[in-house]
């Protein structure tokens, strides 16, 4: 049905007199009935991807893009004088995720929809997600970020479950969203909620009573977790979202033929990082419950789940009291219990134990010994994992370990958010890389094309354009669209070090104050939030804020050098930061960030990599070459021995590196302290002289050198958009379709 024949059925009137809001919601209701029609995967076997995140995005237009009517609808819109751009505003960006983790379960929800797969993802109904932020006094501040209105992409289902916590017992809604895949099968993504949550308890701010589990269970994503209530109700939460997907997972399997002895045969599940954990011994107390022996149900669980390791970072790989699991979930204790002395009864290790000599129940120690695989997110993450961080378990289960290099969604991150790059690769090389991503590499036959080059700069600058206009239009801040975009967006973490970039800025500053002008204006850009109880990361916001204030200011400084830090940065931000990137700030230490995702579309939209020889940015050294990305930094094997010896101390490079003590010394210096928090600025300066944990200072001058010949190099033209050219051709390989097929090859089998 044409969009027109829909809104005069459904409004009794043409397009031309709608409004943008009741058109949205037309096209809302269009296309959940459209996806509706479409069919669900059907093999025997189904996988369950479990995720505490899911940062889906807008939905509109990507789902427009995987129907195949998008440039028909925008076509019909705008022959009815409106803009799908401006319809588009009336949507709010689901809160149901944070950073890369959640990013990357969209996109392989996505991708398992495109490929046909039978395979649904499920997750919480967070009302409020993470937070809001908003900046006041060059300081982050946080409130709740509603999404859900009357009419969504939700469904509300008849499906609901009793969920049992120590001396209380609450009910969980399913909720579901239409995961379209491109030109191909629609499945689902569940949501879980509460059906007695109460928005009204939150306060102040992100406050609210943390106690009140019936009414605070699903409002936000990670809660705050520096106090013990906090800690307890992540377990909650954890636990209402493992208990409503297992007796979903039971109940859809037995209604296929399953007896539950034979349960691995219908159902493979993902777990994504530890929050997930409690599956495993949730689905063998139920399996106990409905008459299998202890051992056949570990055993079926076993065969059923699968571990993705996301991080190496021991505060990240969860463990929690027993005292805390006893409070809330007391009835799970026996079983890890089970769990646990299986393995101390073979194995006589206590690093591999799942109970620790401290009462903790180690969470990914249950994901690697009642798993049927483990994997790490790029070839150097899972290196370390086998060889470092997991090594005692590799000894064990080397056939368990296995590598899946992460993955992103064309469809949204070159599709959506850059058509003009679409449309210019579609009519060099056809469609088929919308499906087949490894296509690209046919662009490689265009390097020497002055007239595709020249295309390729055309469409940067008009992508640069779409940005300044959205900052001005957003934030009221104005860049300059003939400077060099230099851009970090990921969550704020020591490890991923945005410290680093803002010493650079200040050495930036020192030098253009001391006469030494760039050839080309240098516009910096950030955009990350801060977990509330993270309060370094806070700091460094803090320094990225009153850097922003002193140096757009400064009228000898801003004409060459200008500090932008956006407010609440989301997908849909990504969406107009990525395209118009320049250079691609991946500057985590080496060992650290297990893949990253940003990296790859950064890179399929034509941005040169800046970065360590981590995560997966070894796998795009690789593609690329040496000569089109810009690696710098000690190497992981150097970190990692740094780590094990504890032979790094921050002093000793402050005291002897005049560059480094100089742009250090500046935090706390008159210019800044005039417009920031002294005990913020003094806080950070004495975690970096006194401990820099990340080893931000071994990297500083190599980061500088390697900085300023990308801007160097950024002065010839052609050669650089050649390095562009090569850059988008070898992006294939990080399409999150490739990711899946591994995925069910290696994995789900779930074709068999």
């Amino acid at each position: 049905m044409k969009l027109s024949e829909f809104v005069k059925a459904e409004y009794g009137k043409s397009i031309s007199e709608c409004t943008n809001e009741e058109l949205y919601y037309a096209l809302l209701t269009l296309t959940k009935k459209m996806a509706s029609g479409k069919q669900h995967g059907n093999s025997k076997k189904k996988l369950y991807y479990i995720s505490a995140e899911f940062l889906i995005g807008k939905l509109l237009s990507n789902n427009l893009i995987n129907l195949g009517i998008y440039d028909e609808v925008k076509e019909e819109l705008a022959q009815n004088g409106k803009d799908i751009c401006e319809i588009e505003e009336f949507e709010n960006e689901p809160s149901l995720g944070n950073g890369g983790l959640g990013r990357l379960a969209a996109c392989f929800i996505d991708s398992i929809a495109t490929l046909g797969l039978n395979g649904d993802g499920v997750g919480l109904n967070y009302h409020f997600g993470l937070f809001r932020q908003i900046f006041e006094n060059n300081m982050q501040t946080t409130v709740p970020d509603p999404w859900l209105t009357e009419k969504s992409w939700l469904t509300k289902m008849d499906v609901t479950y009793d969920i049992k916590f120590k001396g209380m017992t609450v009910k969980s809604r399913m909720y579901d969203i239409d995961v379209i895949g491109y030109n191909n099968t629609s499945n689902k993504l569940h949501l879980f909620d509460v059906e007695s949550v109460d928005e009204s308890i939150v306060e102040d701010g992100i406050n609210f009573n943390k106690e009140d589990i019936k009414k605070n269970l699903t409002l936000f994503l990670y809660p705050d977790d520096s106090d013990e209530a906090g800690r307890i109700l992540r377990i909650y939460q954890q636990y209402f979202m493992v208990s409503s997907a297992a007796q979903l997972i039971l109940d859809e399997c037995v209604a296929k033929g399953c007896n539950l002895h034979d349960l691995s045969d219908y159902v493979v599940i993902q777990i994504n990082d530890t929050h997930p954990t409690m599956v495993i011994p949730e689905l063998i107390r139920l399996l106990v419950e409905r008459g299998l022996e202890m051992d056949e149900a570990i055993e079926a669980v076993t065969k059923s789940c699968a571990y993705t390791n996301h991080t190496i970072l021991a505060e990240a790989l969860e463990k929690w009291p027993i005292y805390y699991l006893k409070k809330a979930v007391p009835q799970l204790m026996p079983i890890i219990e089970v769990l646990d002395d299986k393995v101390r009864r073979k194995y006589h290790n206590q690093a591999v134990y799942i109970i620790d000599g401290e009462e903790r129940v180690h969470m990914a120690h249950i994901d690697i010994h009642y798993s049927s695989s483990v994997n790490g997110v790029a070839s150097l993450h899972t290196e370390i994992l086998k060889n470092n961080e997991l090594h005692h378990f590799y000894e064990i289960y080397p056939e368990k370990f296995n590598n899946k290099t992460n993955g992103i969604t064309f469809r949204r991150w070159l599709l959506h958010c850059n058509p003009q790059l679409t449309e210019l690769i579609t009519s060099l090389i056809g469609d088929g890389f919308k499906k087949d991503a490894t296509q690209l590499e046919k662009l490689l036959d265009y390097k020497n094309d002055e007239k595709v080059l020249k295309q390729i700069l055309e469409i940067k600058s008009a992508k640069k354009m779409e940005l300044k206009k959205a900052l001005m239009e957003k934030q009221n801040v104005t860049i300059n669209e003939n400077s060099i975009f230099d851009i970090q967006i990921k969550r704020l973490h020591e490890y991923k070090r945005q410290q680093l970039n803002a010493l650079y800025v200040i050495h930036k500053y020192l030098e253009i104050k001391a006469g030494k002008k760039p050839s080309t204006p240098i516009t910096v850009i950030f955009g990350a939030k801060a977990a509330p109880a993270y309060i370094i990361a806070q700091d460094i916001i803090h320094l990225i804020l009153c850097l922003q204030q002193l140096i757009n200011n400064d009228p000898e400084v801003s004409p060459y050098l200008n500090v932008v830090m956006v407010e609440n940065y989301n997908v849909t931000w990504a969406e107009k930061l990525i395209p118009a990137c320049d250079i691609s700030e991946q500057i985590s230490l080496a060992s650290k960030e297990a893949s990253g995702t940003g990296n790859m579309k950064f890179m399929l939209n034509g941005a040169l990599t800046l970065g360590t020889e981590d995560g997966a940015n070894v796998e795009i050294h690789e593609l690329v070459g040496d000569d089109n990305i810009y690696i710098f930094g000690d190497s992981s094997d150097t970190v990692v021995e740094r780590y094990a010896q504890g032979s790094y101390h921050a002093a000793k490079y402050y005291n002897e590196n005049a560059a480094i003590k100089e742009a250090v010394d500046f935090i706390t210096g008159e210019e800044l302290k005039a417009i920031g928090d002294k005990d913020r600025l003094e806080r950070l300066f004495n975690e970096l002289v006194s401990k820099d944990w990340f080893m931000t200072f071994p990297d500083f001058d190599e980061y500088v050198k390697t900085r300023e010949q990308a801007y160097a190099d950024y002065e010839n033209r052609e050669e650089w958009v050649q390095k562009m050219l090569v850059n988008i051709a070898k992006a294939g390989y990080f399409s999150s379709d490739r990711t899946i097929e591994e995925y069910n090859r290696d994995i789900w089998k779930l074709e068999d």
